[in-house]
């Protein structure tokens, strides 16, 4: 089935003006693996593709040439013999040749360099070769040249901020996202799936908004047998999905992974120093990993209410690497319907819990939105207070700090019927909130809410909170 350009508006948006600026342009797309920066980029500019190439991972320089001219070899016809250059001088050299000869100054064309960071290796000279045909040819011309790789910090360091020829060169940039909840249920409606939101939550849960991820799920299936097939039975495509993920996006993934791996024995989350201590990764290394892993949307980091910068808490966030740690790796299952009995755990009830909390840390914006304050400005964070001694502690899952004088304070639950508030939860609510005043020394209102999958039964207790309580379907707000 001929695959459909979901959401991605703004994203669209750039590569459209891109076409009508008027001048050479120069546009870095940066995305993790899986998430389509390839499928946008062919969507829009489809037939003004006048040459494209993708580097090859673990190729050396020899080989990323060949491929390289392999290509001006095939959209020339023929013409152009794949000769083999002595460096990517002499290689863009005989692009621009190439390319001198089928131009049309008239029409609007594209030049691809695709999954940049695997041909732009430690001293192999690309960069310096891209420049030139950059800034002594290309940008000349009636073009638009697009870089494009999954190393999202690789191509921020090396090239968006470049201190050589490509310095300030780039003149649109496109960050490419995992789907919104609201983007994957359109992208599931477009190839004729349709689920409940409860339904596409779980998948979400394990699966995240990666493209390439959604295209596993079956229609005439529920959400916990298509996560079977997809991670868990005897071929499933992500299986072993997690051990190839890494090391195809960063070199020497090992610290990437340690990182990775410790983050996920604690789910609110870990200090720098928590972090470096567990995983022995410390110094540079630690602040590159931790910069490259946030970069390419697998780890977060969050500023606990009230604390400073270096008081930052990193959580891993990406869905399928929590979900693989948690219940693939190091497993042996027996029978076909693993992930029916899995799910009906206690262990699936705690996990499920962490994995919808952090669906709403990335549904902000929605919200926001669902509360009527997505104009005011504000702070999200969360807050965490140690027991000592006699003194309880607590945690607040999301506190949203707005600037029109009021705070909302979350509890994030995860249920597959409508909630009901008991006396505990009141009393558990009027704990977190006495704490939270007494060691913030806020003046702010204060409001408390529910976020649940199905709401709250309206009772003596409920009618206590003071907040506007939200559901699931709020978090499938589109237009933020």
């Amino acid at each position: 089935m001929e695959e459909i350009l979901i959401g991605r508006k703004e994203e669209i948006e750039i590569l459209e003006d891109a076409l009508d600026s008027g001048r050479a342009d120069m546009v870095a797309v940066i995305g993790r693996r899986r998430v389509g920066k390839t499928f946008l980029i062919k969507s829009i500019y489809k037939e003004r593709i006048m040459y494209e190439v993708t580097g090859m991972q673990h190729a050396d320089r020899l080989g990323q040439l060949q491929n390289f001219m392999n290509q001006i070899y095939k959209y020339s016809g023929g013409k152009f013999p794949p000769t083999q250059p002595k460096n990517w001088l002499d290689a863009f050299f005989l692009l621009s040749n190439y390319l001198d000869s089928v131009l049309d100054d008239k029409k609007r064309s594209v030049i691809f360099f695709d999954e940049l960071p695997w041909m732009a290796t430690h001293k192999s000279g690309f960069l310096m070769g891209l420049s030139w045909f950059w800034n002594s040819w290309a940008v000349n011309k009636n073009l638009v040249v697009v870089i494009c790789g999954s190393a999202a910090s690789w191509m921020i360091q090396k090239v968006v901020n470049h201190r050589g020829g490509l310095y300030n060169r780039i003149t649109k940039y496109v960050y490419l996202y995992p789907f919104t909840l609201a983007e994957t249920e359109e992208y599931l409606k477009a190839r004729n799936l349709h689920f409940n939101r409860y339904q596409i939550v779980q998948l979400y849960m394990a699966l995240g908004g990666i493209p390439h991820y959604l295209e596993e799920i079956k229609g005439g299936k529920s959400a916990v047998q298509n996560i079977n097939q997809i991670c868990f039975a005897q071929s499933a495509p992500l299986r072993e999905e997690f051990s190839r993920l890494y090391p195809a996006l960063f070199a020497n993934a090992d610290q990437h992974i340690k990182i990775i791996r410790t983050l996920a024995r604690k789910w609110q989350g870990m200090t720098r120093q928590e972090v470096s201590r567990l995983s022995k990764v410390n110094g540079g290394s630690l602040s590159r990993v931790l910069s490259e892993l946030i970069h390419s949307g697998f780890i977060s980091s969050y500023r606990p209410f009230g604390k400073k910068k270096k008081n930052r808490l990193y959580r891993l966030t990406d869905e399928y690497s929590l979900f693989y740690l948690q219940f693939i790796e190091g497993k042996e299952y027996e029978g076909k319907n693993i992930w029916h009995h899995l799910s009906q755990t206690q262990t699936y009830k705690i996990w499920s819990g962490y994995a919808f909390e952090n669906i709403c840390l990335k549904h902000i914006p929605q919200i926001k939105k669902a509360m009527n304050i997505d104009g005011i400005f504000t702070l999200s964070s969360s807050f965490y207070q140690s027991g000592k001694n006699d003194e309880q502690g607590t945690q607040i899952d999301l506190l949203i700090d707005r600037n029109d004088g009021v705070i909302n304070l979350f509890e994030i639950k995860f249920h597959n019927k409508i909630y009901t508030v008991s006396k505990a939860d009141v009393e558990n609510i009027h704990h977190k909130q006495l704490i939270f005043k007494t060691k913030t020394k806020t003046d702010k209102q204060i409001f408390f809410s529910y976020i649940t999958t199905f709401g709250l039964n309206e009772n003596t207790h409920s009618k206590e909170l003071t907040g506007q309580d939200l559901t699931l379907d709020d978090l499938f707000l589109t237009e933020v």
